[in-house]
């Protein structure tokens, strides 16, 4: 089975580099531009065969230096530092001279025309302040000179055991790095995974230049434009297999007849096929994350759930096959969902249930016993896995999927309504006048929007917090939620700043930035949406984004909640509706609350109105 993470010692966070780049990288290098001898500096000499000598090389270096018992800092530069990129074709590094921004030195060991690459002893943690607090955390100490100085964009930081390749990444929300576990690479043999660090690393892809540009950097500017258009498809992708399961689910008689006798259950039918839809991305991304499986869990029943219950599973299938009249894959997947509905804990398969209601029974209420064949579910799950143009076809990648585009997703189905035809067993989705969409007010923030309010009205706040307790006790109450976006992206504010009261640094290392997000998103950030399922996705998206593994989607329900953040009142009205009764004031409703707004009966408001009249007079 294909695991969610092709590479066993390659790690990528955030979307410099992403996994399904790194994917065409290394499955053919074709498919990706700049990839010939050539612009290896390479002439009359295959690329396969570089590889194959430096890696002999790198073997043999491996194993001497392995062998010392002390690994300082000297002799993990010269024993195998120094060697590993001499063989990706650096020559002999240069010391460093001192680098000095804004007042502030950066120790930066190494240089090679203008990238810093900054190398340790094996014994020193990319991710601590070692040997005493006077020090920088390396990681932090190259990513903050990385987003002070206007060049070099990337660097590249090591401390023997580890390789991380970095960019300036003052303009990003979220933390981003690509990570080479060196030692496993090393010792289990993967020579898959070297390739791709030979092919990234090497010298040529940060010194060589096109358009002004190196080559890395134009590697992540096409990445980033692949990304932006596959996940602007997946919108396609989301109404596709919201169809694709609505005319298989219609072979259940039970559901036929409900639709036939009951007109109001068509959009109940199409609110419950969006819902096993979003289970479906919500699955995607998790399993993608490795935060689905309890990690208290055993080996066994890890390995169980990926054999056997994981969505990836499936997708790996439908990757392969067109799919069967059979129904067993979804009576597998349905095994994963009910358990994650359910109040126990399936430690069988690493399981613990989700909580919230979009885990629930009640909000697939009709699917939960129907049968789906598998033709039907490896559709949909083509259409919201796979992204083709021009003949090529593109993962999704799910590992960074963001909350944004669950909400471009989310918004663009309100605007649809179902067209469906029971007896011929046909489902449609078409946009409507008077659509949710309109009835509800739904409509997504674009991202530059969001990053101006944070910048006029967080950031004045949140940089006059000088302690942990101070930046904990400030909320952030989003009345419009939505799928999330605005929430998210200021909770990443909060934790940079959390995460640098901390640490003492500007820029945090990810583990301290990581428990950070967590700690903002649990102390400080609140929502409301009148819509039910955009409270859900909320909800999702920012379990998604910092919680623990195995974590419920529940702990979230007293910050984000579903209501009318329009029905109120301003100070004005309360002072104009003051009701007195024994020297004591009352606040009452106002009448204007009840006038009617789009998508409202208005015969029903005006009923509220006039009982809210009668209860006025009696108070």
């Amino acid at each position: 089975m294909r695991k969610s993470n092709i590479f066993e010692t390659v790690t990528t966070k955030g979307a410099l580099l992403p996994g399904d780049f790194l994917a065409k990288l290394s499955r053919n290098t074709d498919e990706v531009k700049f990839t010939s001898p050539q612009d290896y500096n390479h002439t009359g000499e295959k690329l396969n065969e570089v590889i194959a000598r430096a890696w002999n090389t790198l073997q043999i270096n491996w194993s001497h230096f392995n062998k010392q018992d002390e690994k300082t800092t000297s002799i993990t530069r010269e024993r195998w530092l120094i060697p590993l990129f001499r063989e990706l074709e650096y020559g002999n590094l240069k010391r460093a001279a001192k680098h000095t921004v804004d007042q502030k030195d950066y120790p930066i060991s190494h240089t090679r025309d203008n990238v810093p690459i900054h190398l340790l002893g094996a014994q020193i943690e990319l991710d601590k302040r070692t040997p005493n607090k006077t020090k920088q955390i390396p990681h932090s100490m190259m990513q903050e000179y990385l987003n002070k100085n206007e060049t070099p964009t990337w660097g590249i930081l090591s401390n023997g055991n580890k390789l991380r390749v970095l960019r300036e990444n003052s303009s990003m929300t979220r933390q981003a790095f690509i990570e080479f576990d060196l030692e496993k690479m090393m010792e289990s043999q993967s020579y898959s995974d070297f390739t791709l660090l030979f092919l990234i690393c090497h010298e040529s892809r940060f010194t060589k230049q096109t358009n002004q540009k190196q080559i890395v950097e134009l590697w992540s500017e096409a990445a980033r434009k692949a990304g932006i258009r596959a996940l602007d498809s997946l919108r396609t992708g989301v109404k596709a297999a919201i169809e694709s399961l609505g005319k298989g689910f219609l072979n259940n008689q039970s559901i036929r007849n409900k639709l036939r006798s009951n007109p109001e259950f068509k959009q109940e039918y199409y609110r419950q096929l969006l819902r096993a839809v979003y289970r479906m991305i919500f699955l995607l991304t998790a399993e993608s994350r490795d935060l689905l499986l309890d990690p208290d869990a055993t080996e066994e029943a890890k390995d169980l759930y990926n054999k056997y219950y994981s969505i990836t599973r499936i997708r790996t299938l439908a990757e392969n096959k067109r799919g069967t009249r059979h129904k067993d894959l979804w009576e597998a997947l349905n095994v994963t969902i009910t358990q994650l509905c359910s109040t126990q804990p399936t430690p069988e398969i690493a399981l613990q249930p989700l909580g919230s209601f979009l885990w629930s029974t009640n909000a697939t209420e009709d699917l939960n016993t129907a049968q789906l064949e598998n033709k039907h579910l490896l559709e949909a799950l083509r259409a919201i896995t796979q992204t083709t143009k021009e003949n090529i076809t593109t993962r999704v990648d799910y590992r960074n999927l963001g909350s944004e585009e669950l909400g471009s997703i989310y918004e663009s189905l309100l605007e649809m309504k179902p067209d469906i035809n029971a007896d011929a067993r046909q489902f449609a989705l078409n946009i409507t006048a008077g659509n949710e969409r309109k009835t509800t007010g739904s409509y997504y923030t674009p991202t530059e929007l969001i990053n101006e309010l944070l910048n006029s009205a967080l950031d004045p706040v949140i940089k006059t917090k000088k302690t942990e307790e101070e930046i904990l006790n400030t909320k952030v109450c989003d009345p419009a939620c939505g799928s999330g976006h605005f929430l998210i992206a200021a909770a990443h504010r909060m934790a940079h700043q959390l995460a640098a009261i901390r640490t003492e640094e500007q820029e945090a290392d990810p583990s301290t930035y990581r428990t950070a997000l967590r700690d903002i998103i649990s102390h400080c950030i609140y929502g409301v949406d009148i819509n039910p399922m955009s409270v859900e996705l909320c909800k999702i998206s920012l379990w998604l984004e910092a919680i623990e593994p195995g974590k419920p989607l529940s702990f979230l329900d007293h910050h984000i909640k579903c209501g009318n953040s329009l029905i109120g009142t301003t100070p004005t009205l309360m002072i104009d509706d003051e009701v007195s009764e024994n020297n004591n004031k009352f606040i009452s409703i106002p009448d204007n609350a009840f006038k009617p707004i789009t998508g409202d009966d208005k015969k029903t408001a005006a009923k509220l109105k006039k009982n809210n009249k009668t209860q006025r007079k009696a108070t």
